[in-house]
């Protein structure tokens, strides 16, 4: 599965602990990432990660267009809802793609603790029934 790592800064201490923790279930999945947070992640872990831009430069952008593409299966977003950001219209319309084309994501470690054991349960399977079919009919 394609799965997206973001992290506003406050927040990327957070996501190191959680990726190193879950880092036998996440080598096993193809991860992206907004900048900052990926190259922290990379050097906490030895994560293979796709970088992207940072969230302020067009990263969230750049993982909502994967996310259009069909090309992304779930998104960890651990946000800092105490900061303002002055991205956040970038934020939101990565949010809004989530909801429009069916791409869970988690905002806090709450979620994401739920959602890398769903995954690793193979509760996700359905993502990739559902991308088969859709290749099938086109």
């Amino acid at each position: 599965m394609n799965i997206a790592l973001i992290a506003h800064d406050k927040k990327k201490p957070e996501i190191i602990t959680f990726t190193t923790a879950y880092q036998n279930i996440l080598e096993k999945h193809q991860l992206f990432a907004t900048g900052t947070t990926g190259k922290k992640i990379a050097d906490a872990t030895g994560l293979s990660i796709v970088r992207f831009q940072s969230g302020p430069l067009g990263g969230d952008q750049q993982i909502g267009s994967k996310i259009a593409d069909d090309q992304m299966d779930m998104v960890i977003f651990f946000r800092d809802p105490l900061t303002a950001q002055p991205h956040e219209p970038d934020i939101t319309a990565l949010l809004r793609l989530c909801d429009v084309h069916q791409i869970p994501v988690a905002t806090n470690l709450a979620g994401a603790e739920i959602m890398i054991r769903a995954l690793d349960r193979g509760d996700f399977n359905w993502r990739k029934v559902a991308k088969d079919e859709r290749n099938q009919v086109e």
